[in-house]
């Protein structure tokens, strides 16, 4: 893929970290500048979540088929399901001239990095397990054994983040509104110097 527009912004972290409303605040602050790239996911729908809004939701063969065709970014398995990014989506959201946003995993991010998007990367990490735990049970969509693995995965997931450089920052998520004044302060510094750096090369 060729790097066209600004450099794409991922948010990775566990699932209840609360990645999903940060993004859903910046997005709503920020219509014009940020843009959200759907992904693809083999799981059924949730209560509540739209085809085409929250995710594009195919077969496993249909994700199959594409992924082999060479139509995806990043692909991962969670919990025997599997989700992924597709150039097209990303694409949508950059002839737009938003800054594309990526909610993935800590595959998607191993496998981004290797491409010449050169995203700027942030790890959302919840306050401790146990507050973890809790958030995913309130939600109450998911059985025992399946919960039970989603917090081991959490696990795997937050020692990969903390490791010096796999991220560029690090937020952690025990206030909302903090956490999000945190990601608005580096994106804003982040974004703005890459836009001078664009400038810059322009005028040369």
């Amino acid at each position: 893929m060729v790097q066209k527009g600004p450099r794409p912004l991922v948010l990775c972290g566990p699932s209840g970290s609360g990645k999903s409303t940060l993004l859903k605040r910046l997005l709503k602050e920020f219509p014009d500048k940020f843009g959200f790239s759907v992904s693809h996911t083999t799981r059924g729908p949730r209560p509540g979540e739209k085809d085409g809004v929250h995710y594009h939701f195919i077969s496993k063969e249909q994700m199959l088929s594409a992924v082999g065709k060479g139509e995806f970014i990043e692909t991962a398995v969670f919990s025997g399901n599997m989700y992924g990014t597709s150039k097209k989506a990303v694409e949508d959201v950059r002839r737009t001239g938003r800054i594309c946003v990526l909610d993935i995993e800590i595959e998607g991010v191993k496998q981004i990095k290797r491409t010449d998007l050169d995203p700027l990367l942030v790890f959302v990490m919840p306050p401790s397990i146990d507050e973890l735990e809790r958030r995913l049970r309130n939600r109450n969509t998911e059985q025992e054994d399946a919960l039970q693995k989603r917090l081991e995965q959490a696990r795997h997931e937050i020692e990969y983040g903390k490791e010096p450089g796999n991220f560029h920052i690090l937020i952690l998520n025990d206030s909302i509104e903090k956490a999000y004044i945190e990601l608005r302060d580096f994106i804003g510094k982040n974004m703005n110097n890459a836009v001078e750096e664009r400038d810059a090369s322009l005028d040369k």
